[in-house]
């Protein structure tokens, strides 16, 4: 079969000829139809150990062999993924897809959503509060801003450091306020943009923004860190801690029937509250490297992939 192949850690994909999955116990081979890629597929999961030559692992929409239309995540039998045109998936990460779901929904409902509204809902959001979304540009902060109304917030605010993103959510009505991160002094922009304090951080970037954050919330705020791409060492002043609570979510360490209940209720949610993303969809099996480029330097979107049509 044909798949996007890392040869070797720090490589670019290659579309090549790849054995083919054998069929297993326990394990379901999927046809895909379509594939994504996040931020994770490039920066993180290359880093767990897996043996080269290996398939990019992504996530997709494909069809089982009794012809259903599934949904299937990051955890494909090694060294298997989901930029092939097959792929084998152990049984219980593999997640019935409703006809009137399209392939980009079902999966950016996955991995990025879940991101998203685990860490939200842990910070129990008061209805009416002002809530920031550092990294709010990217797909997981786009849903981020979303769902954070949904669950009560008064004031979003998106913080990121690419000004024309920034401006594309204020037109679509995402964000009530956009701060660019661009240096000259970020704790006093998102100081004058908190509304009187952040009651909630969400922070997707870490390092020096979250450390600015901190300086622009109120006593009683609750700061979720998810996200490292600003730096993972901070130089913390813990007076800027005090009568506030920061925690480090992890929001993937969870057992496969518990991921797929908030995956399904995030598809309602989805469908209910006209959940929007930027997505780029332009991308074929034969042009992963091209994709995993346009990853790497930051889309502002979900980049998805048509791998069989």
């Amino acid at each position: 079969m044909r798949a996007a192949v890392i040869t070797e850690r720090g490589a670019l994909p290659v579309v090549k000829e790849f054995q083919d999955p054998a069929p297993q116990d326990g394990a379901i081979l999927i046809d895909v139809d379509t594939a994504g890629l996040g931020g994770w597929d490039v920066l993180g999961a290359y880093r767990l150990g897996v043996a080269y030559p290996c398939v990019i692992r992504g996530e997709g929409v494909g069809r089982a062999p009794d012809g259903r239309r599934v949904y299937f995540g990051e955890r494909a039998v090694l060294p298997f993924g989901a930029w092939a045109e097959r792929v084998l998936v152990p049984q219980e990460e593999v997640w019935d897809v409703p006809d009137h779901i399209d392939d980009n929904t079902a999966i950016t409902m996955g991995i990025a959503a879940t991101g998203a509204l685990v860490p939200l809902e842990f910070a129990k959001i008061q209805k009416g509060e002002n809530v920031l979304i550092l990294g709010g540009t990217g797909t997981l902060g786009q849903i981020a801003l979303q769902l954070a109304r949904y669950l009560g917030a008064g004031r979003v605010v998106a913080a990121a450091r690419n000004a024309q993103a920034l401006d594309r959510l204020l037109e679509r009505g995402i964000a009530d306020a956009v701060v660019c991160l661009d240096g000259t002094d970020n704790a006093a922009a998102l100081k004058a943009a908190s509304n009187g304090g952040f009651d909630v951080v969400l922070d997707l970037v870490c390092g020096q923004p979250m450390l600015d954050a901190l300086k622009a919330t109120r006593w009683g705020a609750r700061i979720l860190t998810i996200g490292t791409g600003s730096g993972r060492i901070v130089n913390l002043d813990i007076a800027d801690l005090l009568f506030r609570t920061l925690s480090c979510i992890g929001t993937g360490q969870r057992l496969p029937a518990d991921r797929r209940a908030i995956w399904e209720r995030l598809l309602t949610i989805a469908e209910e509250q006209k959940i929007v993303v930027d997505y780029s969809t332009d991308f074929t099996l034969d042009q992963a490297a091209e994709a995993w480029a346009a990853q790497v330097a930051g889309p502002h979107a979900k980049i998805t992939a048509i791998i069989n049509r």
